[in-house]
């Protein structure tokens, strides 16, 4: 994301994106190579929600089209922390609110989860801040679009969007924003 141009990384995870699409619509269609495949590696991890008959992406296909979006729409070291954020910030919430999440909310989502989201994330703000030499400003719009982030991935079901996609847009979103 950072180290190709801007062009050719775009289109890289263009391509990617498509595959997945692609590849998630032939184990759909239970197609011979694809199917089983898939179903070895990645039965386990999917989420049983799928309406009987009817496709559905998973999270999966979002991450790289988020990669081309955030490329297309936002400086590389906005983008590369943006896109970091989501990386962390959805796998600590994951892995937090899963194990430790005590405090639940309506839609099942821990309290414990989004605290880790937004622990993680800032520490990623952070390292990002330090490698790319980011002004204090910079700081200050990344913690804002993190907590818009998080209430983003709270809320993913009643907004219909998934946060896979959401977070890495609107972290990149609000630390592009000029005040």
């Amino acid at each position: 994301m950072y180290f190709l141009p801007a062009g050719r990384a775009a289109l890289l995870f263009l391509l990617l994106a498509a595959a997945n699409v692609l590849v998630e619509y032939g184990y759909y269609k239970q197609w011979p190579v694809i199917h089983p495949l898939y179903k070895l590696f990645f039965g386990r991890m999917l989420r049983n929600s799928r309406g009987e008959g009817k496709f559905e992406l998973s999270g999966g296909p979002y991450v790289p089209a988020a990669a081309f979006l955030a490329i297309l729409c936002f400086k590389p070291p906005v983008a590369v922390c943006a896109f970091t954020v989501m990386l962390f910030g959805d796998t600590a919430a994951a892995l937090i609110g899963r194990k430790f999440g005590r405090t639940k909310f309506a839609n099942g989502k821990s309290l414990e989860g989004v605290l880790a989201f937004i622990a993680a994330s800032a520490l990623v703000l952070i390292v990002c801040g330090c490698i790319f030499t980011y002004p204090p400003s910079l700081y200050l719009k990344g913690g804002i679009g993190i907590v818009l982030a998080a209430a983003a991935e709270l809320y993913e079901k009643k907004l219909h969007i998934d946060d896979n996609f959401s977070i890495p847009l609107l972290v990149g979103a609000a630390m592009s924003i000029t005040w």
